[in-house]
């Protein structure tokens, strides 16, 4: 069936299977830019945390099994890839549910759109409240709990901002693009608020940990999450345009007025 959008208007039958490859490889790719952001800037600051660790006999009790380079290679680069290919895949469903039904966006910008609420939803919301933390900071007896806390946050977060789109769209009738637009935002932020003051805090912070490298390692983690999912609605936009928007329009030439 085609997907409608703006009341009445019909859009062009979505191409899932086509869009989802186009997702996984713009995962790929936006997969490359954090992986470089995450060896540039996370890295360094993940060995000064290790190096208080072992200074400061909070280790594993042994050698690791897997050697530190390695981690730092091959190892982080598996990891990121990934999870960029396996968030495109999930973003290019989204896409595809989101265009037509969100209002009246072309291709890039839906793109934008899903990628900047996933940035929002799976990542900003859950850290203000849990935010990343190096090695050895934590109690290992608790990584079961603080666990079970951030993808419960997580949940929540999708659920309330899926929820606020909803009601920002029925309110949209009556209030208008504007209005509904600020009122469900502000009834997200009052939501999230709540879980926030509801949820148990996390402070596990030893003492004598450099408060330095605790904020640039958690700057860098969000700058990694910031590239990947810039890079993946930049790739796949463009991407997904070219798939939807006939050649005749974009290939239309220049004309002098």
């Amino acid at each position: 069936m085609p997907l409608t959008g703006g009341g009445t208007r019909a859009v062009t039958p979505v191409p899932v299977r086509a869009l989802l490859v186009r997702g996984l490889l713009a995962g790929l790719g936006a997969g490359l830019l954090a992986l470089a952001v995450a060896y540039l800037l996370g890295e360094p600051h993940v060995d000064a945390a290790i190096a208080f660790e072992e200074a400061h006999e909070h280790g594993h009790g042994g050698g690791q099994p897997v050697g530190r380079t390695l981690q730092s290679t091959a190892g982080l680069a598996t990891a990121v890839l990934v999870y960029g290919v396996a968030l495109g895949g999930i973003a290019a469903l989204a896409f595809c549910v989101a265009l037509g039904r969100v209002g009246r966006f072309g291709p890039r910008a839906t793109a934008a759109l899903v990628s900047g609420g996933a940035l929002l939803a799976l990542y900003v919301v859950p850290f203000l409240k849990y935010p990343a933390n190096p090695p050895s900071v934590g109690d290992p007896d608790t990584i079961d709990r603080r666990t079970a806390l951030y993808f419960l946050m997580i949940v929540l977060s999708v659920l309330l901002s899926v929820g606020a789109v909803v009601l920002g769209r029925a309110l949209l009738p009556r209030l208008g693009g504007w209005n509904a637009a600020v009122a469900a935002g502000a009834a997200l932020l009052v939501a999230v608020g709540l879980a926030y003051a509801f949820l148990p805090p996390v402070d596990e912070v030893p003492d004598g940990f450099p408060a330095d490298v605790l904020w640039r390692f958690r700057l860098a983690a969000l700058a990694v999450q910031g590239t990947l999912w810039a890079g993946f609605g930049l790739l796949f936009g463009r991407l997904a345009e070219r798939l939807l928007v006939p050649g005749a329009v974009r290939s239309r030439p220049l004309t002098a007025p």
